[in-house]
């Protein structure tokens, strides 16, 4: 048995009931259940359609996100979450270049690194020797000015949580960022990449092993290995070429808002909905919702 999923953009509610309803009779689907009015509803189906990438194609034109996945075992046990343009709204080192002056130059970097254009780790210490001399202050300044949440972000922790969900954050970011933006929606722990400072200054250099696409999965491995849970049990959310080995393990890969060629080898693709989405996605209505 399956269910398919449709929502939207929470700050533009445009799910019509009769959009719902005439895909549900063009699969023969069951009785349509609303997760939250105008936004997500869900319907179960006794098999894959055939045209259910057709089908996508022509709702995203209506700022639609179609997921059809199997019913049994949707509602998982742990969250593994990128942070950059995940759980965050910036790329965190993008914004410390623009402090340093160099913003363009990395941001140009950053983009095909995520596109899976550039080798991640050689891309990522390209970057950091263009921060070398920043005060580490910034840090805090960039912290507190630049970077946003993700809309979605909060409710997303707190519902799972309360349901018993383990959550890890897992960014090829920095660990003065992910410290932060943990503490702030209630992960568990977090790994990420360390700048390494001397003097009061970033030196240019990122502690070593770089954590990449490869430490991802890693991180996969050993919580699930320590809790005692399976992969499947994880949903695992990101945008970018680094985050294709979680998202391929685990039993839910969502791609958020994801680059192009991400979101390509990826069957759960949410490019208008929040991070809501991730909750509607396991069956959670607006009226479960904590936080």
């Amino acid at each position: 048995m399956f269910v398919a999923t449709l929502l939207c953009n929470p700050k533009n509610p445009c799910l019509a009931p009769a959009l719902v309803d005439s895909l549900r009779n063009a699969w023969g689907g069951g009785d349509a259940q609303w997760l939250a009015p105008d936004i997500a509803a869900e319907f179960s189906l006794e098999r894959l359609p055939d045209n259910q990438w057709e089908v996508w194609a022509d709702l995203q034109e209506l700022g639609v996100d179609l997921v059809v996945q199997p019913r049994e075992g949707r509602r998982k046990k742990m969250l593994l979450a990128d942070m950059d343009s995940t759980m965050i709204q910036q790329e965190c080192i993008d914004e410390l270049a623009e402090e340093a002056g160099v913003g363009a130059q990395v941001k140009d970097i950053t983009a095909r690194a995520m596109n899976g254009e550039l080798n991640f780790d050689g891309a990522l210490r390209e970057r950091v020797a263009l921060l070398k001399g920043l005060p580490v202050e910034v840090i805090a300044q960039v912290l507190d000015r630049r970077i946003t949440l993700m809309p979605g972000g909060a409710a997303l922790l707190a519902t799972m949580k309360a349901d018993g969900a383990y959550a890890a954050l897992v960014s090829g970011g920095f660990t003065a960022f992910t410290s932060r933006v943990a503490e702030q929606l209630g992960f568990d722990e977090n790994r990420a990449n360390t700048l390494l400072v001397a003097d009061g200054l970033l030196t240019g250099e990122v502690g070593m092993p770089i954590l990449g696409r490869a430490a991802k999965v890693e991180a996969l491995e050993q919580i699930t290995a320590r809790l005692g849970l399976s992969e499947a049990d994880v949903m695992a959310v990101g945008d970018g070429a680094n985050d294709l080995g979680m998202l391929g393990r685990a039993g839910a890969g969502v791609a958020l808002h994801a680059k192009p060629s991400v979101a390509a080898e990826c069957d759960i693709r949410i490019n208008h909905g929040d991070l809501t989405a991730l909750l509607y996605l396991q069956g959670y209505a607006r009226t479960d919702f904590k936080g």
